[in-house]
């Protein structure tokens, strides 16, 4: 039995939670996969896995073994990284993933520029508003906006995320421009939806953060199509500054200011950050992406 790769096998069940799922990841038959996991416990004397038709989960002794071998192979894995960072050239596929308007707006205009610097570098890049784990996804770096990660990752905040209200001029002559939150519920909203629900529109008035929302309009996770509602003078609008800047500077938006201010959290970590595993950034490929997309967003 070739023990490291039912290890593999066997890790890559516990963090997805399936055996197809985990079958994917390796490109192999769940079969194949299943039939290594059953010989590692064999091998062993032990049920590491609890097997049903819905889920799979740990035994008590799975869960110590687990935290043991994952441990292992993972020093196993900087180990061999960082043999490898011998090599000082970048080179190889490196996956990117983005959330989309962060990456059409900020990420994609940069990468003709990176694919210059290091042509050796094969771009894999994802855009989705779906959370992605840089260990548990294969993904070498992510771009997310919220709030900042937990401490087992590197986290770089890039920029501010800070949304503004908006609208058109038109639609403020015609409904009256609001400066104060209790105006609000006189006006039609333009709901940005991320991947943890609609952004509420939210206040600090007498020292309570309060929701101030307007009426809704319409919710969406398409920037683009609400602020073409916007500048068709359908309501106030409420997206990142970096998003709306080029339509304010149009004048096709105009910016609102709000006594108290407006806000889409309550939280000074609120911004967007550049994330990856701590060791992998020794490897030429990642740190090369790292210090590029580091100097040319958050130094810019």
């Amino acid at each position: 039995m070739d023990q490291l790769r039912a290890l593999k096998y066997f890790i890559k069940v516990v963090e997805t939670g399936s055996f197809t799922h985990a079958a994917k990841s390796f490109s192999v038959p769940a079969s194949s996969l299943s039939r290594r996991v059953a010989d590692l416990e064999t091998s062993l004397g032990a049920t590491l896995l609890k097997r049903s038709t819905r889920a799979v989960s740990l035994t008590e002794i799975g869960a110590e073994y687990y935290q043991q071998v994952s441990q292992l192979l993972l020093q196993l894995e900087q180990s061999n990284e960082a043999v490898r960072t011998y090599q000082t050239e970048p080179m190889g596929k490196l996956r990117i993933s983005a959330m989309v308007g962060i990456g059409r707006e900020v990420l994609i205009p940069l990468l003709d520029e990176f694919s210059r610097l290091y042509p050796k570098v094969i771009l894999d890049i994802e855009l989705s508003d779906e959370l992605s784990s840089v260990g548990r996804d294969d993904v070498d770096i992510a771009i997310r906006g919220g709030y900042a990660p937990n401490d087992r990752v590197m986290a770089i905040r890039l920029m501010d995320n800070q949304f503004i209200p908006a609208a058109t001029q038109q639609y403020l002559d015609t409904m009256g421009t609001p400066t104060h939150p209790s105006e609000l519920q006189d006006h039609k909203g333009l709901y940005y939806r991320s991947p943890n629900g609609r952004v509420p529109w939210l206040s600090k008035i007498n020292g309570q953060w309060q929701d101030v929302s307007a009426p809704v309009a319409a919710i969406s996770n398409v920037g683009e199509w609400l602020i073409a509602k916007a500048k068709q003078h359908q309501g106030i609008l409420m997206m990142p500054r970096w998003v709306l800047s080029p339509f304010l500077a149009s004048s096709e938006l105009t910016e609102l200011h709000f006594e108290p201010p407006l806000s889409a959290t309550q939280s000074e970590d609120f911004g967007v950050y550049l994330i990856y595993q701590k060791h992998r950034y020794h490897v030429p490929k990642v740190k090369a992406a790292v210090d590029f997309l580091v100097a040319r967003i958050k130094h810019a």
